[in-house]
């Protein structure tokens, strides 16, 4: 080792870590810029959903009108013959082209594909899938796809995002911040829901909840919910007001109908994958399979033309019980059926809308003998539970049911039904309808968030207290005879002069080189080991800090000192990382009762 220089000046041993003050949280300004950046984003996510909604608007009233415009356009009103038969599968061969010759990421409804771009991509998205992915949507949907706008703007405008943050020098965690904040834009303009978009972003695709995450997502939200009413008109998109009335035992009722949901969402979860695991065995190409699914799309259409598309007016007919019970069957049972086939064959299309049909179609029927006498305030709830218990993330279905009607009333029901259905699909199922196919992929991720353990426990609870040391007036030659002669040493030991203060370290490598230098053996171990090289952390450090230490420096030990004094006060090694990882798996695990042990078994 080099030769000990002394100085005066104090020396930091962290090796260039900066260390954090404490604090509740790790953001810092640079939150400002993100937010600035998230202004830029939100304005685009927003006019990026109104250029999808209207391209669907155009190639539908194309396809199925002879008219070009981009107003709203219900498939209700197409008649039956052979061209509903015929569009769906043209629709589908030009996706699965689009598909192998453009980007492979097109199919599937979107959030997946965000999602996989966040964990495995950096957060980066391509060029190609922000052009790609509204325009076959666009095709999917308007060919008569029954799927609704939300995936393809969820993936388009984090791709929207993803692509102005990589124009300036970005960490993958701010990129993924301003791709987050995009999707969270877009689906607020859609469906003018920015508390649901932005718990959206919280429970699947920011895998965190940070302020430097959180507040550029609400952000690029808001100013998302400011253009709506340029964009799409102002209020809520399906405006209800129930006047429900329910017993004393309705909160059960409302548990009850979760339960149903939940139970619904297992099993179109299960029919999906299967279903895919049979496109899966086919011995053609995917780029035909969408083109397999517009058939069994046609037919359905053939059935009940008012399950193609989108369906906003079926979901306003259930909220507003304009609907018979015959007709809602019909479009529950051919619907399910057609976007189980068309979503399995690797279409491109969003499932927000789809699920608030299916949820909403079997709650307005469960409803009929609900109390309340007001099916649509049930079929409210099955689209609630249904959307939370799929997708996982029940306060997004929360509150997203609340917005886009503006019935405040239902808050409490609606929670009770959609963290129910949650606690069924979580018990049942061991991934969502998301994270299936990620997993499918080879990328199995956990929805589990906590605080990290390691930030809340500081060095001097870890810490090996009791440590072995050599004193600085140790000379080279009598620690290579330390090392020798003991049967068993440890890989390092601290060098402190008399004060206990640490000057240094010797370890084993140490050792066998000072053993090839015979002319420094008289040499102390205070004039040869040097202060300036030794990573060092303090008592009130967090375990996490010492962490990166151990990291930054390449080091598997670290001294514990004293800041003021540098005085050493312990340890830290690896297995003591470990020890507490284990404590933190034994509070999880180990299930005592402290208050029918007795008095002494307490104070233990």
């Amino acid at each position: 080792m080099a030769q000990h220089q002394h100085s005066n000046r104090p020396h930091d041993f962290t090796g260039g870590l900066s260390r954090r003050e404490a604090g509740d949280f790790t953001t810092d300004r640079r939150v400002l810029l993100l937010v600035g950046m998230a202004v830029i984003v939100g304005t685009a996510g927003a006019f990026a959903a109104w250029c999808l909604v209207s391209l669907i608007a155009l190639v539908t009233n194309v396809i199925w009108f002879g008219q070009i415009g981009i107003q709203p356009a219900s498939l209700a009103a197409v008649p039956r013959s052979l061209w509903v038969v015929l569009v769906p599968p043209l629709g589908g061969l030009v996706i699965g082209l689009m598909a192998r010759f453009g980007s492979e990421k097109i199919r599937g409804h979107g959030i997946p594909e965000a999602i996989e771009a966040i964990l495995i991509g950096g957060s980066r998205m391509s060029p190609k899938v922000a052009v790609l992915k509204p325009l076959s949507s666009a095709i999917s949907i308007g060919t008569g796809g029954p799927f609704g706008a939300e995936g393809p703007i969820i993936m388009t405008g984090g791709a929207i995002g993803s692509l102005f943050a990589q124009f300036f020098h970005m960490s993958a965690t701010e990129r993924k911040t301003l791709l987050v904040a995009g999707a969270a834009a877009g689906m607020t303009a859609i469906f003018g829901s920015p508390i649901a978009a932005v718990m959206l972003a919280v429970e699947l695709l920011l895998f965190e909840w940070k302020p430097r995450s959180f507040i550029p997502v609400a952000v690029a939200a808001c100013v998302s919910i400011c253009w709506r009413p340029l964009l799409f008109g102002v209020g809520p998109l399906f405006p209800t007001h129930f006047q429900v009335t329910l017993p004393w035992w309705g909160i059960f009722a409302c548990a009850a109908m979760g339960i149903i949901s939940g139970l619904q969402s297992g099993l179109l979860t299960t029919l999906l994958y299967r279903i895919e695991d049979l496109f899966e065995a086919l011995p053609i190409h995917w780029m035909w399979w969408p083109m397999l699914g517009g058939l069994v799309i046609g037919l359905g259409g053939l059935i009940e033309p008012r399950a193609m598309g989108v369906g906003y007016d079926i979901i306003d007919g259930l909220l507003n019980n304009r609907l018979l019970a015959p007709a809602v069957l019909s479009i529950l049972l051919v619907k399910t059926i057609i976007w189980l086939f068309a979503l399995s064959s690797g279409t491109s299309g969003g499932v927000l809308a789809p699920l608030l049909i299916f949820g909403g179609a079997l709650g307005w029927l469960v409803g009929i003998v609900m109390p309340g006498n007001d099916p649509g305030f049930w079929a409210l709830l099955g689209m609630a539970a249904m959307m939370g218990g799929t997708m996982r993330a029940p306060l997004t279905g929360t509150f997203f049911a609340m917005e886009i009607t503006g019935d405040v009333s239902t808050l409490v029901p609606l929670l009770a039904a959609t963290v129910v259905a949650y606690a069924v699909t979580v018990l049942l199922l061991r991934r969502s309808i998301l994270t299936e196919k990620i997993a499918r992929r080879g990328q199995h991720i956990t929805r589990e968030y906590g605080v990290d353990p390691f930030e809340l426990s500081r060095a001097r609870e870890i810490m090996i207290s009791e440590v072995d040391t050599l004193p600085v007036t140790m000379t080279v030659g009598e620690a290579c005879d330390f090392f020798a002669s003991r049967p068993k040493t440890r890989r390092i030991y601290p060098v402190v002069d008399a004060a206990g203060k640490l000057t240094g370290i010797v370890s084993r490598a140490d050792i066998l080189l000072w053993q090839g230098k015979p002319d420094i053996a008289a040499h102390t171990l205070g004039e040869t080991v040097t202060d300036d090289s030794v990573p060092v952390g303090h008592p009130d450090d967090t375990v996490a800090f010492i962490a990166d230490l151990m990291l930054s420096t390449d080091n598997g030990r670290i001294p514990i000192v004293n800041p003021a004094s540098g005085r050493l006060c312990g340890l830290i090694a690896r297995k003591d990382l470990l020890r507490l990882r284990s404590s933190l798996r034994s509070a999880e695990l180990d299930r005592r009762p402290y208050l029918a042990a007795g008095p002494r078994s307490r104070l233990q």
